[in-house]
This record gives structure tokens, sequence and C-alpha cells, in this order.
């Protein structure tokens, strides 16, 4: 049965899907030198956008061009030129699609050789083991600085709207800088930003309150939150349950649940904690927990490539589907769903070493991101190790080129 993918969707500021399937992020490193969206990324947009989904959310737009989850990134700022965003708008909804730009702030999540800030609540660096040096060592934020992330997240949120797109969703998932602020195996602060969970909160809160002021009623706002940290002491599940009661009464049009960081990357389905993620909807468990807390539309996403198993999810409460690695891999899924049941194959590196499995994970998904991006498909079959050494060879051309711009 394919009802529930051709069920339009309203959301709370009245942003009306044409179905439940969301294309939820990917960090796409397509961007022009100057940080900005150009033609490779606007081919990528035109393909999923023809692909059948309610709604794309891009990947990663940071607020503050010094403060990169990687090279070849998108920053939006007060000075940003602002007809580039627009082309990229428009070439969504000139298919008839949606889109929400996602917009954040790595924190200390930010390679070392990158250059630029390495902001985080505290002093504590990532842990990755023999790759920890990959990273930089961050510095614990002044109350200025604190300020300063508020106005930048405000400005970008009301830079976007200007810009055309249909609502913005601020990243506070995945180990960046908010979720950063809401562990307490980051965050040992002791004034008004530490502490109990509700300090830990409040950069969150402040971030969501800057920009409702800063943009119209009618553009959409959503958070993407972590179910878990999946670290042993870290943001778990009564501390979302208790954050999206907090957000409860601040006009969410949904709130998305994913789950992980850099040093326990969930959300490729591997935890740090020996809780299981083999499953598809991996973390569907975690989300359907918070329906009796939330009273907003809920998203979750995490290895969907089936659509009896996005039914299923819809069947569970949850409102949207999110789908990410498997949109890689065969963009007009959704479109294939309302003719068959299709499983899109989606790819994964096994390596002994995790980290580099990670990393090769990734690659390949990049590279069907780059094909698109060049008005190719994807290929059916892509070897990891391939995928990852011209990765990196591509990412380092990318940092050369960030390094110069600085």
């Amino acid at each position: 049965m394919n009802e529930f993918i051709s069920q339009s969707l309203t959301l709370p500021s009245g942003l009306t899907l044409a179905n439940p399937i969301v294309k939820a992020a990917m960090e796409e490193n397509l961007a022009e030198a100057n940080r900005l969206p150009g033609p490779p990324l606007f081919r990528l947009y035109e393909q999923w956008a023809q692909g059948g989904a309610g709604l794309l959310i891009t990947g990663n737009v940071m607020i503050d061009r010094l403060a990169m989850t990687g090279p070849g990134g998108v920053a939006l700022e007060a000075g940003s030129d602002l007809e580039p965003f627009k082309n990229w708008a428009r070439c969504v909804h000139t298919k008839g699609g949606k889109i929400v730009m996602q917009i954040n702030h790595p924190g200390r999540q930010v390679f070392a050789k990158m250059g630029g800030k390495a902001w985080s609540a505290s002093d504590v660096p990532l842990s990755m083991g023999k790759h920890s040096g990959l990273f930089a060592k961050p510095r614990a934020m002044s109350e200025t600085d604190i300020q300063e992330v508020i106005e930048r997240f405000s400005v970008t949120a009301w830079r976007a709207e200007q810009a055309g797109f249909d609502g913005v969703q601020i990243h506070a998932a995945h180990g960046y800088l908010l979720a950063q602020f809401l562990s307490p195996l980051t965050n040992v602060r002791q004034d008004r930003w530490g502490g109990s969970l509700e300090n830990r909160a409040r950069l969150l809160l402040e971030v969501i309150k800057a920009v409702k002021q800063s943009v119209s009623p009618e553009f959409s706002l959503s958070v993407k939150l972590n179910s878990a940290d999946f670290q042993r002491g870290g943001f778990d599940v009564k501390d979302a349950k208790a954050v999206i009661a907090m957000l409860n009464d601040m006009g969410m049009d949904f709130i998305e649940l994913s789950g992980g960081s850099y040093e326990a990357p969930a959300m490729q389905g591997r935890s740090a904690d020996d809780r299981t993620l083999a499953r598809e909807a991996y973390f569907l468990e975690f989300a359907t927990q918070m329906l009796d807390v939330a009273r907003m539309p809920l998203m979750t996403t995490g290895g969907i490539t089936q659509r009896a198993t996005a039914a299923a999810v819809l069947a569970s409460g949850v409102s949207l589907v999110g789908i990410a690695s498997a949109l890689a891999q065969t963009p007009d899924l959704p479109v294939r769903w309302l003719q068959d049941e299709y499983a899109s194959p989606v790819p994964k590196a096994d390596f002994r070493d995790k980290t580099l499995s990670g990393l090769a994970t990734m690659a390949m998904v990049r590279r069907q991101l780059r094909r698109m991006s060049d008005g190719k498909l994807p290929k059916r079959q892509i070897g990891p190790l391939f995928s990852l050494i011209t990765d990196q060879l591509r990412l380092a051309r990318l940092t050369r080129r960030y390094r110069r711009a600085l």
C-alpha cells in the first residue's frame, strides 16, 4: 500500500508538504570557493526536488565562515551575497518542492588543518584514540562568544527567509556546538550555561527565541536533537524528553530525532555504549519514547531504505520519515515507492578501523552526490577504498583553498 506517501501534511506553521517523506541533511562539500552555493548544488537539489520527497533539508549551512565542519561547506552570514541562496531555493520551488535550510555551528568538531575557530562549552577535546589529533583543541566560550553565536543563528535564519527558503532547522545534534552545551560530557561549566539540564539547554532555547524574533510567524522552524549521545554518561533519552518538553510551547514545526557524534557515530549505525543499532529505522525506538511528551510533530532518520519501514515509522505515530544515504543512492526513491516496494541499497565500509570505516562510508555518499551535482545518476556499485582515497585528496585540495581564503 502506498497511501502514506501520497498523503499531504500541514505543519504547525502552515507549511504544507505533499507527503511525509523528508530528505534529511547530508554534508555535500559542494560550495563555491567563496562558500556560497552554486551550480553543482543547484543540479543536485533539482534531482531531489524531482524525486518526490515532501521536504528537502539542506546539508549544514554554517553561521560563521571561520567555523566550518569541513572544506567545501556553505556559510550564510550578514555580509553574504544572497543571490546564490535565492537561486538555491528557486531551483527546488520551480520543481514543486519545499526546502528548509539546516543551520549550524560545529563547536569543537573542527578539523585542525582547517584553522579558524574551535569553540565549545568547555575546553574538552575530542577523544578518538589515535585519530584525536585530527581535531583542534577547543576553547571554552566566553559570555561574549555565546552572545555572538546567538546573534549569528538569528541573522542566518533571517537571511534564509529573505532568500526564499521555507524554513530553517537548528542543528542541536551529532556533537556540534549546541549538542556540546547539552551534553554533561562536554559541558562542565559552572555558570548559567552549565550544570543542570535547564542550564545546559539554555543556549538552544536562547537561539530559538532569537530566531523566532527575526523571522515571520509562517517561517518553518525545527530542531534536530539527539535522542541520545550513545556514550556512557552523556545526553540520554530522559534528557531528550525533558528538552522536548521545554520546546513544546516554542512554536516548533517539528523535532527531528537522531543520535551520536563524531566520537560515537550512531547516525551511521554505530554506538559507543553497546546499544545495538543494526536494524533499519534504528532511531525509531527512541523516537516513540518521545511521543507521550511531544506536542509537535516528530521526525526520525536513520538507515531507512524500504517503503515498508517508512510505513512502519508513520504507523508508530511519528509524523515525518527522514531519509539520507538512500537518497544519495536513489534520488527518486519516493517516486519509486509510489509504484512499487523498492529497497535502495546503501553501501557501507567495514574496515577494521571504525573511524576509517566511517570516513569511507561518508566518502561513498559524497561520491554519489558529486555525480548527481554533475548531472549524472549515482553508480550502482562503488568501492569504499577508492572512494576514501579520492575523497581525502579532494578534501585536501578544498582545505588548501579554504586556508588561502582565510
